[in-house]
C-alpha cells in the first residue's frame, strides 16, 4: 500500500481503507550516533508515527492504528496526539511540556539514534525535546514511519552525526 518517490526519500502511502502502514530504511543501526528529519507533506490523519524499528517490528495491519510502537520490536511518536509509544502501550506524553504543540505539515523534525547511551530523541526546528527512550536493546534498529491517511507523503533524509556538543 505504500511506494517510494524517484527521489528515493518519500513514502507514498496509497488510499487503502481501514489499513495502517509502514516503512522502515534499507539501513539500520547498531552502534554510534545518527540523525535523520522526517516530514509529512500531506495530512496526518488520525494516525501518524515516527521512530525507530528492528527488522522484526510488523510494517502493515488492519485498521488505523498507530502501527509503529505497536509491539516490542518498534518505539514510535505519534505526531497525532503527542503519545510516545513502545510494546503496544502509550508511555507518556511527549514533548514533556504543558501544552505542547502540534506538528504542522511540513514541519521537520529530526531524529536522533544514539546506540551508544541507548536512547532516542527528538528536536523541532533547532529546539532540543527530550529523549523519548531509555534503554534500547543492542540490535539493528532502522528509522521507520507509519500512516494511515491515503495519498500522504511522509520523507526521511538520513543527516548523519548529530551536530551537538
Amino acid at each position: 500500500n505504500v511506494y517510494i518517490k524517484k527521489n528515493g526519500f518519500t513514502l507514498h502511502r496509497n488510499p487503502i481503507a481501514q489499513s495502517t502502514d509502514g516503512a522502515r530504511t534499507k539501513i539500520g543501526f547498531s552502534e554510534g550516533r545518527h540523525a535523520w528529519e522526517v516530514w509529512w507533506e500531506g495530512p496526518l490523519g488520525t494516525v501518524a508515527v515516527i521512530g525507530i524499528a528492528t527488522k522484526r517490528a510488523a510494517m502493515q495491519c488492519q485498521g488505523y492504528v498507530a502501527l509503529l510502537g505497536s509491539d516490542d520490536q518498534s518505539w514510535g511518536w505519534n505526531l497525532v496526539d503527542n503519545n510516545l509509544l513502545h510494546n503496544g502501550e502509550v508511555n507518556g506524553s511527549f514533548p514533556q511540556c504543558n501544552n505542547a504543540p502540534k506538528y504542522q505539515i511540513g514541519e521537520r523534525i529530526r531524529v536522533i539514534l544514539d546506540m551508544e547511551d541507548k536512547t532516542l530523541a527528538f528536536e523541532r526546528g533547532y529546539e532540543f525535546l527530550g529523549v523519548a527512550f531509555r534503554g534500547l536493546p543492542k540490535v539493528c534498529l532502522y528509522p521507520a514511519v507509519s500512516a494511515v491517511y491515503g495519498n500522504t507523503e511522509v520523507t526521511l533524509v538520513y543527516l548523519g552525526k548529530p551536530l551537538d556538543g
